[in-house]
């Protein structure tokens, strides 16, 4: 890519900006992942529309990390946006509003541009795919208070139902965590998604044997009267 294209890249793409995070922590946006290193401070030339940003901080001896947090973000032409890494929480949090117009500006004025890594656009295709019914108001309805979504509320939410192999698992991976203790866990339920509920069996009048029994064993076309394509 010429320096003309990146840089024209650079000015119309969003950018989120990082302050403050630890090395070795694991940052990912949609289906790309990055270990942080010393220079690290965010990614630039992300392309407008929804996106999935998650972290997942490590320890101090680099051999175990944290459950990951998540959060969407849907950014236009331009736009930047600011977290900064809380130490104690160990959580990336908003800035003041003073604080994220100085940073806007500087990241604008490519003062932050050797710190942030470009999004890699030939990955960009797939995550397109996977989130083309996703939008603003879907996220609005779904994501939880705070915005916030972390694995960690994920047994709360199954522990009447049957869980698989792999759901147990977990289980016993969080409760042995030295992180089970952390605030992560201790907010599951205003880290929890507002799922859409699906029934597990479905009776309707006036349908077909066949159909009724294709709905009861496949629950796709339930799914996809689910989903609301934005504007």
């Amino acid at each position: 890519m010429d320096p003309e294209t990146a840089l024209e890249l650079v000015k119309r793409g969003a950018a989120l900006l990082l302050l403050d995070v630890p090395q070795h922590t694991l940052i990912g946006i949609d289906t790309q992942v990055f270990t942080v290193g010393p220079l690290f401070k965010g990614m630039k030339m992300i392309p407008p529309g929804p996106h999935f940003v998650y972290y997942s901080s490590c320890s101090r001896h680099g051999n175990e990390f944290s459950p990951i947090i998540g959060f969407f973000i849907d950014v236009g032409h331009s736009e930047v946006i600011v977290r900064q890494w809380d130490q104690q929480e160990e959580q990336l949090i908003k800035v003041s509003e003073e604080e994220e117009e100085r940073y806007c500006q500087m990241v604008k004025s490519l003062e932050f541009d050797q710190h942030l890594g470009p999004y890699n656009l030939s990955q960009y295709g797939e995550w397109k795919y996977l989130s083309s019914y996703l939008g603003k108001s879907i996220i609005e309805r779904i994501e939880p208070i705070g915005g916030e979504i972390t694995v960690t509320c994920e047994p709360e939410m199954v522990k009447n139902s049957h869980k698989t192999v792999m759901e147990k698992a977990l289980n016993e991976q969080l409760r042995s965590s030295k992180f089970s203790t952390s605030s992560t866990v201790n907010n599951s339920k205003r880290s929890r998604c507002y799922y859409t509920p699906i029934p597990n069996v479905i009776k309707r009048r006036g349908i077909e044997g066949q159909m009724l029994t294709a709905l009861n064993l496949d629950k796709v076309i339930i799914c996809a009267h689910c989903f609301v394509v934005d504007p």
